[in-house]
């Protein structure tokens, strides 16, 4: 096997899946028309530990460019665990009234991770992206949007073929996926896909025209 088939299969990664099913009430959405919108840390149902605060760092600019205030997700964990609640799971738990009253985010967005990261077959890797995300109203305990998220990307070995090439591509995916994490893009791209849905994505806030005409 050449170095130089070596270094091709390595980059050949492309992305073959990525879809997003997504939903909202619209007559309660224009109704109570959130502003704001605070982010909480994903609860993560994964084995990869890493996985809630590498989708943090992915969906704060895509509801900013909606036209939302989205609080500093980094400023807003802190502060929950400096005041006694230090995980996702407990973060989800706290009343929204309290929410609203000790922060003043209008809405919510919640987070599950059911799936997240790289996985390693004999003949093939695969990582994998799947969340769903809600958006609930701190005035009235309404849910204003929701989205399935879901994005996988495989490993490719062009203009080889047969079981040892395969296998070939599967080895040094695992030697290259072990130094590079491709989460985050396929993540930012899964968020985009829910939230600019042309049917069903998350609606328009007040600040999008000042972000179209500035």
């Amino acid at each position: 096997m050449s170095l130089q088939w070596i270094g091709f299969v390595l980059i050949a990664v492309v992305i073959t899946g990525c879809a997003a099913t997504s939903k909202y009430d619209k007559a309660a959405f224009y109704e109570l028309r959130p502003r704001s919108i605070l982010v909480l840390p994903p609860t993560n149902a994964s084995i990869e530990v890493n996985a809630p605060y590498t989708f943090l760092s992915t969906i704060s600019e895509p509801l900013a460019e909606k036209g939302y205030y989205v609080f500093p997700v980094a400023v807003i964990d802190q502060f929950l665990k400096e005041n006694g609640v230090p995980t996702p799971d407990e973060m989800h738990m706290i009343p929204l009234d309290k929410i609203r009253q000790h922060i003043g985010a209008d809405a919510v967005l919640y987070v599950n991770i059911s799936d997240w990261g790289q996985k390693f077959q004999i003949i093939s890797s695969q990582t994998v992206v799947r969340a769903h995300m809600r958006l609930v109203d701190t005035r009235t305990a309404t849910q204003l949007w929701e989205a399935d998220v879901s994005a996988t990307q495989d490993s490719t070995s062009p203009n080889q073929s047969g079981f040892l090439a395969a296998v070939a591509n599967a080895v040094a995916d695992q030697i290259i996926g072990s130094l590079t994490d491709h989460t985050p893009g396929i993540a930012r791209n899964a968020n985009r896909n829910a939230i600019y849905n042309h049917s069903q994505g998350l609606p328009d806030g007040p600040y999008r025209d000042e972000l179209k005409h500035p």
